[in-house]
């Protein structure tokens, strides 16, 4: 469990990442929703890392990767992906990501698919629009940011009501208030312009796709649009609202691990 970073070759920014798990085993890279950092994941680390080498990361604008200021877009961020793969001399991996990272997901599916052997997009959508939304965030976010109030909407959408208070939460909550408001309205803006819904047909991966039947922000007609664009994609609802592998952590790695390891 040694944390790393490298440099990217387009824009120079640094991208924090790290290994856990089978040192030799295959390679499964773990995305994360916009507003959290790579520790999103540690409920299911030790069941995912008894069977793959789990490579994690913060995305660029949070936790501690670099946070340029201006807008993101997807090309970036998913070539910050590639340019971690080619670093670490990987030449195909899995890959998991959720919301944001779903969205990374499908974009290395089109356009890089031979990095990629099995996708799996949980939670996530391929066109949050319209534009307005967004912008009246970022301009927020870029002027006055209260990032105590948008951390708690974060947390409202993500969390069931009976959880948000626990100390289960607390490491989001922390991860959210720490946020830089440069890299939240960076990725705001990535989400803004992506409109992936006519690109599904062109990802030739193995996919997964996971719904939340109570996620309000990625909602499950959402991942069902994903899921018929894709060839042979195959969608699995979960009792949950927004983060799938927080909520039901056994049932996400039980789900994910299946997909995985079966032939098909």
């Amino acid at each position: 469990m040694v944390d790393h970073s490298f440099v990217t070759v387009g824009d120079g920014v640094e991208i924090a990442y790290r290994f856990d798990g089978l040192a030799d085993g295959a390679v499964l890279i773990l995305s994360n929703s916009i507003g959290t950092t790579m520790r999103m994941w540690d409920g299911v680390i030790a069941d995912l890392g008894s069977r793959f080498r789990i490579l994690r990361y913060d995305t660029r604008g949070h936790g501690m990767s670099g946070s340029p200021a201006g807008d993101y877009s997807f090309d970036r961020l998913g070539r910050d992906v590639l340019e971690l793969l080619d670093a670490l001399r990987i030449d195909r991996a899995h890959f998991c990501g959720l919301s944001l990272g779903g969205f990374i997901g499908q974009w290395l599916g089109v356009h890089a698919p031979r990095r990629v052997d099995h996708l799996i997009l949980a939670n996530t959508s391929a066109y949050l629009g319209p534009a307005a939304q967004w912008d009246e965030q970022i301009a927020r976010l870029r002027t006055s940011p209260d990032i105590p109030a948008t951390a708690q909407r974060f947390l409202d959408n993500w969390f069931p009501e009976t959880i948000r208070d626990t100390s289960e939460v607390d490491p989001f909550r922390e991860d959210l208030l720490a946020v830089d408001p440069r890299g939240l309205a960076g990725c705001f803006a990535a989400v803004r312009d992506a409109d992936l819904r006519r690109l599904g047909s062109l990802i030739p991966n193995p996919t997964l796709v996971i719904t939340g039947d109570y996620d309000e922000v990625c909602l499950p007609g959402h991942g069902e649009l994903i899921a018929a664009a894709i060839p042979d994609a195959t969608r699995v609802g979960f009792p949950v609202v927004h983060l799938a592998n927080v909520e039901q952590p056994a049932l996400f790695v039980e789900t994910v691990l299946h997909f995985l390891t079966t032939d098909r």
